[in-house]
């Protein structure tokens, strides 16, 4: 069956084609990835990457924060919250990655596309605002681990993103590469953590196949650790990180790319999942052992990821304290990277700006700001608080990117035979109320 032609994705419209066609990043056609135009399951390799990208949302140190709280009040109870949160998290990144593949386009675009001026220039706004939340407690991460003062930890963090965001320059493969490294690295520090601690497996399993919500507060923290895993800024960088690669345009070809996104994105959050796990797993195991001493218990009843370290090393030993520093510290860096990212997406898309070295200065610029004003105004003691009111405000911004997702992947004359069915819509409804706070 002969293919229609190729439409361009990631490179700029030239000759006669419509500039309404046109992508917003200039790059050459060598640097994208090329799908081979076969029926093959080995093309699965040429979509792995943009999957550990999003991942990096579901296990950055806001996530963390709300792991430990869970495991140190309600023990393994609350495993069953982290399932379910996975399974939504699963079902909206596809919606995401099926937009840009069947429309070529990602979905800030299709928001300046679609909607007036002034929803749109409000959409911009929240979803800025997205990524700069998103950017906030990864920047107190050095302060709390190694205290270094807060206002040279948001510096650090910020000038370190900059240098591995230029491996953009050899090609998306590179940084792709990096990040699955830093998300292994992390997956490995917390498995031999699990080796440390020991938590009782027949308790995990009951925790995460038996729903219960017992005690004061127990609601209220599961509805966090839903919000927490659901992120606004992921679904306009998946739509747009599928877009790096050079699909087939036919029937098949689209069909194959978004099964074969669908299960590399599956993957990807499955090794997220089992990282959330293991961190409430040990924080479950060390807040109930025996060996508690009086100090640490009263961590135990505040749990944050400063008192975190401290309570590792004096339960678990030094080496369990640095394993989780190691953790953090590849989690934090790998979430502001990808924050970054969205925020280039999300300028381009919505401001139909090129792609440059001034826009990711920019971007970048606009996520340190805010954190170096708290940062020198409020110290290493609103650390803590701020990443409790980053994750509020990611709750908030949710709707506001899922709402639109949903109009558009619902929508017959953009997605054809890839609209969403009425229980996939359901479903995504049921998810987004929920994850309100």
């Amino acid at each position: 069956m002969a293919s229609t032609p190729v439409q361009p994705q990631f490179i700029a419209s030239t000759g006669n084609r419509s500039l309404s066609n046109a992508l917003l990043i200039e790059n050459p056609e060598s640097d994208q990835i090329v799908v081979p135009d076969r029926k093959s399951w080995k093309n699965l390799f040429a979509y792995m990457g943009p999957g550990f990208l999003v991942s990096i949302a579901y296990i950055d140190p806001g996530n963390f924060e709300t792991d430990l709280q869970s495991g140190a009040q309600y023990k393994y109870e609350l495993l069953w919250i982290i399932l379910v949160a996975s399974c939504a998290a699963l079902i909206i990144q596809s919606l995401a990655a099926n937009l840009g593949v069947v429309t070529g386009k990602h979905l800030a675009e299709h928001c300046r596309i679609e909607y007036p001026k002034v929803p749109n220039f409000i959409l911009w706004v929240l979803a800025e605002i997205a990524v700069v939340a998103c950017d906030i407690p990864e920047a107190f991460a050095l302060n709390m681990l190694f205290n270094i003062p807060v206002w040279c930890g948001v510096l650090l963090t910020g000038l370190s993103t900059l240098v591995l965001l230029a491996l953009q320059q050899y090609g998306v493969r590179k940084l792709e590469f990096f990040i699955a490294f830093l998300v292994l690295t992390i997956a490995a520090c917390f498995f031999v953590e699990l080796g440390y601690a020991k938590p009782n497996s027949s308790e995990v399993l009951r925790g995460l196949f038996v729903p219960q919500l017992k005690g004061n507060g127990a609601t209220g923290l599961a509805i966090s650790l839903l919000g927490a895993m659901v992120m606004p800024h992921n679904l306009f960088l998946h739509s747009a990180l599928v877009l790096s690669r050079k699909i087939p345009r036919s029937v098949r070809g689209i069909k194959e790319a978004c099964r074969f996104y669908m299960i590399e994105s599956g993957f990807a959050l499955m090794v997220a999942f089992l990282i959330n796990v293991s961190v409430i797993c040990v924080s479950g195991a060390v807040c109930s052992s025996s060996n508690l001493n009086p100090d640490d218990q009263e961590s135990c009843k505040d749990l944050d990821l400063n008192k975190a370290s401290f309570l590792l090393r004096n339960v678990l030993g030094k080496w369990s304290s640095k394993l989780f520093a190691i953790a953090l510290l590849a989690s934090g860096q790998s979430s502001t990277i990808t924050g970054t990212y969205a925020g280039q997406y999300v300028m381009q898309g919505f401001l139909d700006l090129r792609y440059n070295h001034g826009s990711e200065f920019l971007t970048r610029c606009l996520a340190i700001i805010p954190s170096l004003i708290v940062a020198i105004i409020g110290g290493s003691s609103g650390a803590g608080k701020l990443i409790i009111i980053a994750s509020m405000i990611l709750s908030f911004e949710l709707p506001f990117a899922l709402i639109p997702l949903l109009k558009f992947t619902s929508c017959k004359t953009k997605m054809g035979a890839y609209v969403n069915s009425t229980m996939i819509t359901a479903i995504t409804w049921i998810i987004g109320s929920f994850s309100w706070p």
